[in-house]
């Protein structure tokens, strides 16, 4: 039977790379891969899945509306599919994810989701909790933090590099915005002590 699985970290862990990773490997072998990712993550392209270390492939661009499990059975009737690997999954819906796992369940297709566990106010994303819930297998990739120590939040940082404590929960950017911090390091930039809650 095909598993759900769910690869997450902090910024800078390498979760692109990974995914581009096992991309290359799948179609090393003759293996056909759907690949998809949010279609307004335009940083570099539109559809277009690209690492911090200058591998990229082409994806299909998803936005909330997309059923995942209808897209994938499409590809399927015109030739086999033996991985689906979705990036930015921290964005999917509720939904997508349980159309992710119909896809594993009924189509017996492997899916690999890699993304974000927490945004920058140490709040689960919709994606994110709904693949913490249901994946068969949880892989967490590591970042590391300034002082050595494991990077486990994400810090959002204004154009002058101090802390963002507000906001929109999901805005698109890479290093100019966002910095990965293990948990102290997270709490002090934050302003919290003792378990203060951001508001």
């Amino acid at each position: 039977m095909a598993k759900l699985y769910f690869y997450y970290a902090a910024m800078n862990a390498g979760k692109s790379a990974t995914l581009l990773q096992a991309d290359f490997n799948y179609r090393e072998r003759g293996m056909r891969t759907l690949l998809f990712t949010a279609a307004f993550d335009d940083r570099f392209e539109p559809g277009k899945i690209t690492s911090r270390i200058g591998l990229a492939a082409h994806a299909t661009a998803i936005d909330e509306d997309t059923d995942l499990f209808e897209e994938v059975a499409i590809e399927l009737a015109e030739s086999p599919v033996h991985a689906v690997l979705v990036d930015e999954a921290q964005w999917l819906t509720r939904a997508q994810v349980f159309q992710l796992a119909a896809v594993c369940d009924e189509l017996n297709i492997p899916v690999v989701a890699y993304g974000l566990r927490t945004d920058f106010q140490a709040k689960l994303f919709p994606g994110s909790a709904a693949l913490l819930a249901i994946a068969d297998t949880l892989v967490e990739l590591k970042a590391i933090c300034a002082c050595g120590r494991k990077a486990t939040m994400n810090l959002r940082i204004d154009a002058e590099g101090y802390p963002v404590k507000q906001g929109e929960q999901i805005e698109v950017g890479g290093n100019e915005r966002y910095v990965a911090l293990c948990r102290r390091h997270y709490a002090e930039q934050m302003g919290l002590r003792r378990g203060a809650l951001i508001d």
